[in-house]
């Protein structure tokens, strides 16, 4: 990895990806967004994978990293339509280019792609990977002559992603992994965080992760806990109280994915084991 601007906001990653990190680093967001130029080394266009959050600031780095090679934005993707990936879609309009996603009634100024669909840049090929888990519409983006993926925000750089419940799905979520895994990836490229070079080691942490959680939330309903603040307080006794609402989400998911299984029954709001 090579930071090509001097200012670790533009990494070179490999001869076809570049990263441009976004300036809103957060608690959710880590060091900030992942925006990915995808292109064969030596030509002109360029595939840009997460516009990001529209900052004036993050669109110059863009434009920059992309003159820094020499190319031309030929093609949006978006991998899912939370703001600090897709907020910034409407620079397409400006690029004079279109933009794609899963479902573009979640995010308006773009057109559908399917599952398995292949983007071509000028010689270079990404298919496209419906992985849903974190959100329904979640895409992951494979680029088959290096064998690495970008995973949005399906696989962190660190830590474990949010199950967006209701929109997320615990299942969809482990089985969108074991998908992943599938593909046997060279490398993850994450939508926060640095990039994953172990990637099914990792993989099959986060699998053990969820696991784990789950059991963790069966011992607080063994426990007498019964709301879904009383678990979330037990399973993160040490959580900042700004990252709480997520770890709900996430609570959650587990819970709908248990009920479905008929491991958890709810009664106005109080859960319990069965």
């Amino acid at each position: 990895m090579t930071d090509v601007d001097g200012s670790s906001r533009v990494t070179s990653l490999d001869a076809t990806t570049t990263r441009v990190r976004a300036a809103n680093p957060s608690p959710m967001t880590l060091s900030g967004t992942n925006t990915y130029l995808i292109g064969t080394p030596g030509a002109g266009d360029l595939l840009v994978v997460d516009p990001g959050p529209a900052l004036n600031d993050h669109r110059a780095t863009i434009e920059r990293a992309v003159a820094q090679r020499g190319g031309r934005i030929a093609t949006v993707v978006v991998t899912h339509h939370h703001v600090d990936h897709a907020e910034a879609v409407g620079w397409a309009r400006d690029w004079q280019v279109s933009a794609f996603a899963f479902d573009p009634t979640r995010i308006p100024g773009t057109e559908e792609i399917h599952d398995g669909a292949t983007v071509p840049i000028d010689g270079l090929e990404v298919v496209v990977h419906h992985q849903p888990g974190h959100t329904a519409d979640h895409l992951c983006l494979r680029i088959p002559r290096t064998g690495v993926v970008l995973t949005g925000d399906h696989v962190l750089g660190e830590g474990t992603t949010v199950i967006a419940w209701p929109d997320g799905d615990l299942g969809g979520y482990l089985d969108s992994l074991r998908a992943l895994r599938q593909l046997e990836p060279s490398a993850l490229y994450p939508g926060h965080g640095e990039v994953v070079t172990a990637a099914r080691p990792h993989i099959d942490a986060l699998l053990a992760h969820r696991a784990e959680r789950t059991e963790q939330i069966l011992a607080a309903l063994a426990n007498g806990r019964e709301t879904v603040d009383e678990i979330v307080m037990d399973v993160y006794p040490e959580l900042a109280a700004a990252l709480r609402p997520a770890a709900a989400r996430s609570v959650n998911a587990h819970l709908a994915d248990l009920r479905r299984r008929d491991a958890v029954a709810c009664v106005e709001g109080r859960w319990r084991g069965t």
